[in-house]
Order: C-alpha cells, then structure tokens, then sequence
C-alpha cells in the first residue's frame, strides 16, 4: 500500500516532547542492545543460577542505572510529566525482555511509594538500592490488598495474618512472613513492607515501612522456579523479630487503607504497561515474520486471515496503550486516583 504510514515507536499517541523521545531513544537502544541479548540466556538459567554473584543480572542492573530513572531524579517533575516518562521508558524496556524491565521497576518500589508517602527521606534512604515489595502473604494470597475488609465474603474471615509489627518506643517490631511470588525479594536490598498491626493481642490493618533485609532476622526463601519472566526472581521474605527503626514508617493504621489503595493505583498501571510494551513486541516478531514465511507460493502476510490477525493485534496494542496513558493521567493529576482505571487498563 503506497500510503502506508511507519509509525513512530509510540504508536498512534500524540507527538512527544523532547524529554519524552530522548527517553524513549535511549530506553529503546538499551533494551535492543542489553536486554535481548540476557533475556534468552536468563531464561535457560536454573532460579539460583539466575541470582549468582556470576549471573548477567548484576551487570544489566548496574547498566540500567545509567538510564537515570530513579524516583529520586524525577521527584522534582511536574506529577504528569513524571508519569509518562516513566511509563514511556518501561514499556521500551518491556518491548526488551519482560524480566528484566520488570525488575528494574520493582527495584524502584520502595523510592516510589515513600514518594507517595510525601516522605523525602525514604526517598534518599532507598536511592540506589534495589528494591521489592512484600504485601502477598501464602495463606492469604492477595486478600492482603483488600485493606478495609470491603471485600470479603459474607460470614467470611480472613484469619490471622502471616506477617504482623507492633511499634515498641522508637522500633517497629516485625515477625512473620510473605509469600514466595515477592518480586526481586531474592536479591533486594529494602523492603516497602505491607503488614497487619499488633497491638494489645490483637491485630488490625497496618502499617507501611521501609525494611531493611540485611537486618538480623531477616531471611529468604529458596528463588521459585518458574515457567517464564525467570530473570525476575520470586521468593518468600522471613522476619523474626526483626527490628526496624520507627524512622522508617510510611504510613500507620490511619492512613493505611489509603496508602494501598494509592499503591494498587500505581502499581497497576505499571503493570498494565509493561504489558503493552510486550503486546507490541510480539505483534512486531509476527508481523515480520509473516513477511518473511511463504505458504502457497507466497509471503502469508498475503493471506487474507494473517492480514485479519495481524491488523487486530495492531487494533489492541494501541487500544491498551490509550488506556494505560489515559489512566496514567487521569491519576496523576486527579486529587484522588482512580483505582477502577488501572484496574481496567
């Protein structure tokens, strides 16, 4: 077709602005020159050869902080402008290697949240460090996230939490454990912890804090053997009588139904995102290589249900990148996010 138009990487989206193509230029180039190349070796790799001092990990992540997408650069943007550089960078990442740009977001987690925390010093505290995000507990599973309890069935209880803190003078006292699919929780350095509140014999949700995981008392499970993204390490997160500096606390049982909710705003989206990023790189693999395979005498792109096909993975990956940017937006401005948004994108 004479006619037809090769869009930029961004689709159908509205022109960026400087900032945002030199983002996207050097995430692009990043993600074709490291992340491709690691990403199938990675995925070969047994889950504790994945997490070796002599694992490819190590050098992408260290690579990956000259991209300068820390929490702590950006957290001087206007609230938009930051949330579409970050979303423009991850999904180049995620068109790269899905593992990998998935734990280079996760690292910045705990930055994030003490950001929406508005509390600066845990922003300072948690810069260069990599990072996970512990909520998810195994008898619980994402019941964890439904802070006020709006959601449970009727008659329903859901038990005793497996992670609880109770705050003693100047410490916060943590026991427990979450559950083995912690993203990054094999080799972070801090933890943005999620858990229920101990006090006098009972528990009630929660609290928020910035945890340490080279405290003593804190160990690790084994990294979960999974059946993809294997360059993003899982795995359960052990706390006995871990003491964490009152410093450290995000937020308390006033303020923590409101600080998951912000945090499934976010996190969703992200995660949404990254999605994109790999929806577009698989209709890009199909669409080249329905140029390049021939049946019948010629390229299948000739084919009327390949062209069908091909034309409506375009259709959804511009539809779900819309959405996710919309959203994005939409949160990132609004005096309150929209959770059902990000739930949706």
């Amino acid at each position: 077709m004479s006619d037809y138009i090769d869009l930029p990487l961004s689709g159908l989206e509205a022109p960026l602005s400087e900032m945002e193509e030199l983002v996207q230029d050097t995430c692009h180039r990043f993600a074709e020159e490291v992340l491709r190349p690691v990403g199938p070796v990675m995925d070969r790799m047994s889950p504790e050869e994945t997490v070796a001092p002599d694992s490819p990990l190590w050098s992408v992540l260290e690579q990956a902080q000259g991209l300068g997408l820390s929490v702590k650069a950006m957290l001087d943007m206007d609230p938009r402008e930051r949330s579409r550089i970050m979303l423009i960078a991850a999904e180049e990442l995620a068109w790269g290697e899905p593992g990998l740009a998935g734990m280079i977001l996760v690292s910045q987690m705990p930055a994030l949240y003490s950001a929406l925390a508005g509390n600066p010093d845990m922003v300072d505290y948690c810069d260069g460090k990599l990072g996970c995000w512990g909520i998810t507990e195994p008898d619980h599973g994402s019941d964890t996230l439904d802070a006020d309890g709006s959601l449970q069935a009727v008659n329903g209880n859901y038990g005793r939490p497996n992670c609880v803190a109770r705050i003693e003078d100047d410490r916060i006292i943590v026991n427990g454990q979450k559950s083995a699919w912690v993203s990054g929780g094999i080799t972070a350095q801090v933890c943005a912890l999620y858990c229920h509140l101990e006090e006098n014999g009972e528990t009630r949700p929660g609290l928020v804090a910035i945890v340490p995981l080279d405290l003593p008392g804190v160990t690790r499970g084994k990294p979960l053997d999974k059946m993809g993204l294997r360059a993003l390490n899982q795995g359960e997160l052990y706390f006995d009588n871990v003491e964490v500096p009152l410093s450290h606390l995000l937020a308390g049982p006033d303020d923590y139904t409101g600080m998951v909710y912000h945090t499934l705003a976010e996190a969703n989206v992200h995660v949404a995102n990254l999605a994109v990023g790999v929806a577009r790189a698989a209709y890009e693999h199909a669409r080249d290589y329905a140029h390049q395979r021939r049946q019948g005498g010629q390229s299948i792109i000739r084919h009327q249900s390949v062209k069908y096909r091909l034309f409506h993975m375009f259709r959804k990956v511009e539809a779900a990148r819309a959405l996710v940017r919309r959203t994005a937006d939409y949160n990132a401005t609004a005096p309150k996010p929209a959770l059902q948004g990000s739930i949706a994108s």
